[in-house]
């Protein structure tokens, strides 16, 4: 797999470093943390990321929120977002498939098979 860069946004710092080392240590990308939509669309927006681990539940700005800010600049809207949610029912999971994420993975996840959702979501 070639050296992907990755930014996972999350107001939780146990998930940003769980998240951060099972990437490192099953496939050597490169990883940015943001702890809120803001700091999110910024780090986005200074590192341009392959792709954007967005968590949906998260306070001032939630996921979606953010998604929506991502896709109005030119500079990160061509960046693939993939939603981190605990909340996977059909009907949500349709209606993030409507706004235009590229995938959704659900919580709770095993960090080291991220790198290979990420890969299978996103037809790396």
């Amino acid at each position: 797999m070639d050296n992907k860069r990755i930014l996972i946004i999350d107001d939780e710092e146990t998930i940003q470093t769980v998240v951060q080392f099972g990437i490192r240590m099953a496939a050597g990308w490169e990883v940015f943390t943001a702890s809120s939509g803001f700091e999110g669309i910024q780090t986005a927006q200074t590192e341009k990321p392959d792709v954007i681990l967005l968590d949906v539940m998260m306070p001032d700005m939630d996921g979606i929120a953010t998604f929506k800010e991502l896709q109005s600049h030119s500079e990160t809207e061509q960046i693939p977002v993939i939603l981190l949610t605990a909340k996977a029912q059909t009907a949500e999971k349709r209606q993030f498939n409507d706004i235009g994420v590229s995938g959704v993975i659900t919580k709770p996840f095993n960090s080291l098979d991220l790198p290979e959702q990420i890969s299978r979501i996103l037809h790396w």
